[in-house]
């Protein structure tokens, strides 16, 4: 054997190995960076604290992240994939709606699975809450998740063989969803039960009323004597 072919193996073994050291190094900053956000709040926490803790440089800490509010959302970030990854994986013969309700449901049920040595599920519930409590998170989680509506229409309309910019079924649908997503996350933030069953349980809960709340009359006994009521077009 030639000494090149024995030693040929060496780079990609190196490679592997840098590699897997950068995953953990970021896996790190992660974890700790959420451990302090939730245990003192996201604007008391320093980047240097982050990075003490993990015994890292600063420029160590934005070889992986642009600033503290990408690695606020990294772990959701990774969740989100995990939707889209299993919106994908739907049957083709569900509707829209049933493979957006199938695919988050099938997400929360496999949410260990997809952070894997990542984070534990219970601190990313942490984290979530905390954006969910935290305005300055919440306003750049509100300004992301139109990024995500976009992504989930886009794989909606190439499910259903349409075209996203000339039909405007896969958008409408999109938001409907993500609004659906959006009032389960702020209520369920507000309660007092963290659990992921929890906000399972609210996710179908409120799934299942999009079509009935859209189709149905929501006017109530006292509709007619609220102020405007029968005035206008609106009360026509």
């Amino acid at each position: 054997m030639r000494t090149d072919e024995r030693t040929a193996p060496a780079a990609p073994v190196a490679a592997g190995l840098r590699e897997r050291k950068k995953r953990r190094t970021r896996d790190a900053l992660l974890r700790t960076a959420l451990l302090l956000f939730v245990s003192q709040g996201y604007e008391r926490t320093t980047v240097d604290e982050i990075t003490d803790t993990v015994h890292v440089s600063q420029r160590t800490f934005f070889r992986y992240f642009v600033n503290k509010e990408e690695v606020a959302f990294g772990v959701q970030d990774l969740v989100e994939s995990h939707f889209l990854t299993a919106l994908q994986a739907r049957p083709d013969a569900e509707g829209p709606l049933e493979a957006m309700r199938g695919a988050v449901l099938a997400a929360w049920d496999t949410l260990d699975q997809a952070l894997g040595e990542v984070v534990p599920v219970d601190l990313y519930m942490r984290g979530y809450r905390l954006i969910e409590r935290t305005p300055a998170l919440l306003a750049v989680h509100l300004r992301r998740s139109t990024g995500l509506e976009e992504r989930i229409s886009r794989l909606l309309a190439a499910r259903e063989g349409l075209d996203a910019d000339a039909d405007p079924r896969p958008r409408v649908a999109a938001a409907a969803f993500c609004g659906v997503m959006r009032v389960t996350g702020r209520l369920w933030g507000q309660g007092e039960d963290t659990s992921v069953a929890a906000i399972r349980r609210m996710t179908e809960a409120y799934l299942d009323q999009i079509g009935p709340a859209l189709a149905g009359n929501w006017r109530g006994p006292g509709a007619a004597d609220a102020p405007g009521a029968g005035s206008g077009p609106a009360g026509r």
